[in-house]
C-alpha cells in the first residue's frame, strides 16, 4: 500500500463535506423560518389561545406550539428574539388557525387583537337569565357573576338606584373581548342604562312625583306584561291608575319574580306560597322594592307618558293583544271571552295582568 506523501509544514485540507452539510442545514432552517414567518392565516377552525397577564414569551410560545398554531417552537423563539417581537405581549384570548404565519401571530399579540364576541341582553330579561350570558363571555362561573349582579353593594358601586343591578343592565347588543374581566362589562351595561336618563326624562319623572327607581320598577313590569309593544302606554296607564287609587297592582310578573321561576298559569296557590314576599303585588299595595327585569327605552317612556285612559284591568287574548276594561264586571266578561277564544284556538290559557288569577 502506498502511503500519502507528507510534506513537512504543509496543512492538510479539512474535509469539505461536513461544512457543506452544516451550511445546508442552516439554509434549511432559515428557509423554514422565512416560510413560517411569512405564512398566511393558516387553515382549519379558529383555536383559542389565552395569554395570562404577566405570562413569559416562552410560555406563550409553548401554548402556541401545543395547539399546533406554530411549528418549530425553538426557532419561533429565536425569530421573535431577533426581531424584538418577544417583548410587550398583551394579555387576552386570541384566535389563530393551525399554521398561521409567525409574523401575523406576533403582530396580533403585540397589537392586542384579541377575540371578541357579541353579548345580547334581550328586553325584559332578569339577572337569572343575564348572568349565564355574561359568565359565558367572561369565562367566570355563573354563580360568581350572579352574586355580583345581585349584591346590594353593586348598586352603589356602579351608581344605579338599586336595590341591586336588577333592571339597570340595559338590554342591547354589545361587543366585548372574550374571557375579559367582569368589571368593564358591568360598567358598559350600566353606563348604557344611565345614558337613557336624559334631562327631559328626569324632568318628566319629577312631574309625576316618581323617583328614578320607581320609574324603572314600573317600566320593568310594563315590559314583562306587554306582548305587543304599542300597548305599553295602555298597560302603564292601568298601573298608574291603580297606584293613584291605592289599589293593588296585581301584576303577575312580580309574583313570577317572587317565585323564582315562570309559571304558565298563575294560580292562587302560587300567590299564597309567596304571600309575605315583598314582590308579591297581589298581597302588597304599591310598587315592589325594585325592578324585576331590564326594561327597554320604550317601556321607560310608556311609564313616563302613559295613555290618557281610565282602565283598571286587562287580560291577554290568544294573539297576545289585550282587552282593557274599566270595571271588574267588564273584566270578568273579557276573561270569559278570552277563555272561549282560547278553546277555539286550541292553545293553553295564559295569565292575565292586573286581574284575578285562576282558581285551580
Amino acid at each position: 500500500m502506498t502511503e500519502p506523501l507528507q510534506v513537512p509544514g504543509a496543512r492538510v485540507a479539512a474535509p469539505r463535506r461536513p461544512r457543506a452539510a452544516r451550511t445546508t442545514r442552516l439554509l434549511a432552517l432559515v428557509a423554514t423560518a422565512f416560510a413560517a414567518a411569512c405564512g398566511g392565516d393558516g387553515s382549519g377552525e379558529i383555536i383559542r389561545v389565552r395569554v395570562p397577564r404577566g405570562a413569559s414569551f416562552s410560555a406563550v410560545a409553548d401554548s402556541l406550539a401545543n395547539k399546533e398554531i406554530v411549528r418549530a417552537p425553538g426557532l419561533f423563539r429565536v425569530y421573535a428574539r431577533l426581531t424584538g417581537a418577544d417583548r410587550n405581549i398583551k394579555p387576552g384570548t386570541y384566535g389563530f388557525r393551525k399554521g398561521t404565519g409567525w409574523k401575523r401571530v406576533l403582530d396580533d399579540l403585540h397589537a392586542g387583537r384579541v377575540l371578541h364576541a357579541r353579548l345580547v341582553i334581550p328586553e325584559g330579561w332578569d339577572l337569572r337569565k343575564i348572568a349565564p350570558r355574561i359568565a359565558a363571555l367572561t369565562g367566570l362561573p355563573t354563580d360568581s357573576v350572579f352574586r355580583v349582579l345581585a349584591d346590594t353593594a353593586s348598586a352603589t358601586r356602579y351608581g344605579v338606584p338599586g336595590p341591586t343591578l336588577e333592571g339597570y343592565l340595559y338590554p342591547a347588543t354589545y361587543i366585548f373581548p372574550v374571557d375579559g374581566p367582569l368589571e368593564p362589562v358591568v360598567v358598559r351595561l350600566t353606563d348604557e342604562y344611565k345614558r337613557r336618563w336624559t334631562p327631559a326624562r328626569r324632568a318628566r319623572a319629577d312631574s309625576l312625583k316618581m323617583s328614578e327607581r320607581e320609574v324603572v320598577t314600573l317600566a320593568s313590569i310594563v315590559e314583562k306584561e306587554a306582548r305587543v309593544r304599542d300597548e305599553m302606554p295602555l298597560i302603564a296607564a292601568v298601573y298608574h291608575n291603580r297606584l293613584r287609587i291605592g289599589y293593588p297592582l296585581q301584576a303577575d310578573p312580580t309574583v313570577q319574580y317572587a317565585l323564582g321561576e315562570h309559571r304558565t298559569r298563575l294560580l292562587y296557590a302560587h300567590i299564597d306560597s309567596v304571600a309575605d314576599h315583598p314582590y308579591n303585588t297581589y298581597r302588597r299595595r304599591g310598587l315592589p322594592p325594585g325592578p324585576i327585569a331590564s326594561p327597554s327605552e320604550m317601556a321607560i317612556d310608556a311609564t313616563l307618558y302613559p295613555a290618557d285612559v281610565k282602565y283598571l284591568y286587562f287580560v291577554a287574548r290568544p294573539d297576545g293583544r289585550h282587552i282593557f276594561t274599566h270595571s271588574l264586571a267588564e273584566h270578568n266578561r273579557a276573561k270569559a271571552e278570552v277563555r272561549r277564544a282560547t278553546r277555539r284556538a286550541g292553545v293553553p290559557s295564559g295569565t292575565s295582568g292586573a286581574s284575578q288569577p285562576a282558581q285551580e
